[in-house]
């Protein structure tokens, strides 16, 4: 036998139902060893496609993954624009079947992409579908109908009618999920009329899809009669439990569900033990969870308090087990329901799991969004539009290099008010200093003349009436009393100490405190006075005395003062602080003034660049410095400034 020969035959036998699964995987396995040996060519990967298929149908999640790789490697490296498309389809498929879907969606968007590029609009609508699959699954229900309607626009075009039936029956249930039920029976219907063709093969059971949906719409509606009608003429459906035994399983327990509320319990609740034991046997988890739930309704309305309890007890704990949040949501309402004694538990814990929910699908639509947005690969849909666009496109160049001449005329015109608003400010700023110096100056000057009339009357006064007393008490010396002597001369040299003392003190009193020659020092200290003052945090401050200030440009002292100023402000307003902390000290050639706080923090990412810390960054750069905030949320905030020290004429005088 010929390899082309045993290749079909091994591929035939490996899609061979009635063989086992251990046997189709070894027929598979036989196949792909004569395809890999192959030369690398396009029907060599059609040939690969068919083992991929093959391993899906049989739920070997590995091999197919591993398959598919290997297809998108090769049609990758040989620029097969086609191949790599259909090789990003199946993987995308693989990551829904795990459950994986940011993975699932970047995989379809990279396929759309290339199909759009290639102009073929049959699979562009069928990626959209699968997109809009994915972001229904994940409740991002808005951008899923987008979609749906995006794909229904080039479906139209192509009369593809099994993509119609499929975005039709897709929109249905998502107008269903939305509680919008006129719009779900209008496109459930839709779906059903784009069956009459017969183009959709009949093993696909799409007519009891739809009467299974548009049942379920009614169900929502409780219009439970109608639903009935709908769930027995899906069951009608012929092969029904043979080509799809899953939706027969499904069918059977809304029946089951629809008569139990119409309280017709002729055939419960067997009805939903046949489903349950159908879904059982295909490991359709989230079919026994609704199964489950829907027997305690049952056993709960029958007053069968025990099994009420434990169907909705499974139910949960097999929605713990699979992670599926929607599932144990159910399952927690349902528990609640039956066992009110502890209802309030389930209530709680209904409320977290809700919360994590609408989180995690807030970041997977979130996560969706960029990667449409991200990705390096976004072209223009419709490229054979490109000729009859170019008159357009150069009106719109035109109109552009118009907008941008008159965007730069008007920037040169607001830089232009910003220079002069600066140099106003520059100069406001000087005249407020001036003002400060001005008004430290008569302080200091009235403070100067006060400590000089203390001094003399220290001197002229007390002095002159203290050597007087000394004088006297000299003169009783002559007495030759021993003991009046000696109580004398202690009160001699106890008069010459007091003098002496007092002499220092006019002395000190007479001259000026270096802590306030420099008029900057003694406004910055006024400042921290005002702070302690006004705000009960604590205040801590520190002026290096190493730091000649006079030879430091009046300008940086107005940009220091402004920063302080606003640096203050915004830990008094924001940062609910307990303790600030303000720094001035000389640092090699540089001067630096760290403020830190320990208050709420902010993120310094994200945070919105305000006008305050927009003003401390300009006054800064105007000081040649540099500029360094560290905070995070609930650790403090420092902001340290560090600015090279000059040596410079005094710019005010």
């Amino acid at each position: 036998m010929s390899p082309e020969d045993s290749l079909s035959t091994y591929l035939s036998l490996a899609n061979d139902n009635s063989v086992s699964k251990e046997l189709k995987q070894k027929y598979n396995r036989k196949a792909f060893e004569i395809i890999i040996n192959q030369k690398d060519d396009s029907i060599n990967k059609v040939n690969l496609f068919k083992i991929a298929n093959r391993y899906y149908n049989m739920n070997d999640w590995k091999r197919y993954f591993e398959t598919s790789q290997l297809i998108l490697g090769r049609s990758s490296n040989s620029h097969d624009t086609v191949n790599t498309a259909k090789a990003y389809t199946y993987l995308g498929d693989y990551y829904v079947k795990k459950s994986i879907s940011d993975s699932a969606f970047y995989c379809y968007y990279k396929a759309e992409k290339l199909y759009l590029k290639l102009n073929d609009n049959y699979n562009i609508a069928k990626t959209r579908i699968s997109k809009a699959n994915l972001r229904y699954t994940e409740n991002d229900y808005f951008d899923s109908e987008i979609t749906l309607f995006k794909a229904l626009r080039i479906i139209k075009q192509i009369k593809a009618n099994d993509l119609l039936y499929q975005t039709y029956n897709l929109l249905g249930i998502l107008y269903n999920e939305r509680e919008e039920y006129s719009k779900a029976l209008e496109f459930h219907n839709k779906a059903l009329v784009s069956l009459d063709d017969k183009t959709i093969p009949a093993e696909f059971q799409s007519k009891a899809t739809s009467l299974n949906n548009m049942g379920y719409v009614y169900l929502n509606l409780k219009n439970y009669r109608q639903a009935k009608n709908y769930f027995e003429e899906g069951l009608k459906q012929e092969n029904l439990f043979v080509e799809k035994p899953s939706l027969y399983a499904m069918l059977l327990d809304n029946l089951a569900y629809a008569k139990f509320k119409l309280r017709d319990t002729k055939e419960l609740p067997n009805l939903f033990y046949k489903a349950l034991k159908i879904r059982d046997s295909l490991h359709l988890t989230a079919g026994v969870i609704i199964n489950k739930t829907h027997l305690s309704e049952y056993y709960a309305f029958r007053n069968d308090t025990l099994k009420a309890i434990q169907y909705a007890q499974q139910a949960l704990a097999i929605s713990r087990s699979t992670f599926r949040l929607r599932s144990i949501l159910e399952s927690l309402k349902q528990m609640g329901t039956v066992d009110p004694k502890n209802a309030s538990k389930y209530s709680k814990e209904y409320i977290l799991i809700n919360d994590r929910l609408q989180k995690a699908e807030r970041k997977i639509g979130e996560k969706f969004s960029r990667i449409e947005y991200e990705t390096d690969e976004i072209k223009v849909e419709n490229t054979n539009l490109e000729g009859q666009n170019k008159k357009l496109l150069l009106f719109f160049g035109a109109f552009i290099i118009l907008a941008l001449l008159l965007y730069i005329i008007n920037n040169q015109k607001v830089r232009q008010r910003e220079l002069l608003f600066k140099q106003q400010q520059q100069q406001a700023n000087a005249e407020i200093y001036n003002l400060l110096i001005n008004q430290q100056n008569a302080i200091e000057i009235n403070s100067i003349k006060e400590k000089k009339r203390v001094a003399r009357e220290l001197h002229d006064g007390v002095l002159g009436r203290m050597f007087g007393v000394r004088i006297n008490l000299d003169g009783l010396n002559k007495i030759k009393d021993d003991s009046g002597i000696e109580l004398r001369l202690n009160y001699l040299t106890e008069l010459k100490n007091i003098e002496q003392d007092i002499r220092e003190i006019s002395h000190n009193l007479n001259r000026e405190k270096s802590e306030l020659i420099n008029n900057f020092v003694a406004i910055v200290t006024n400042l921290f006075e005002e702070q302690k003052k006004t705000f009960s945090t604590k205040f801590l401050a520190h002026i290096d005395p190493a730091i000649k200030w006079d030879s430091i440009d009046n300008i940086i002292k107005i940009n220091l003062y402004r920063i302080l100023q606003e640096s203050l402000q915004n830990c008094n307003k924001y940062a609910n602080a307990t303790k600030i902390k303000v720094e001035f000290r000389k640092q090699n050639d540089n001067l630096v003034l760290k403020i830190s706080d320990d208050g709420l923090g902010f993120n310094t990412n994200r945070a919105k660049k305000g006008i305050g810390l927009q003003n401390i960054k300009t006054r800064t750069i105007e000081c040649e410095g540099t500029l360094e905030i560290k905070s995070k949320k609930d650790e403090g905030t420092s902001i340290t400034i560090i600015i090279p020290i000059k040596e410079t004429q005094k710019t005010i005088a």
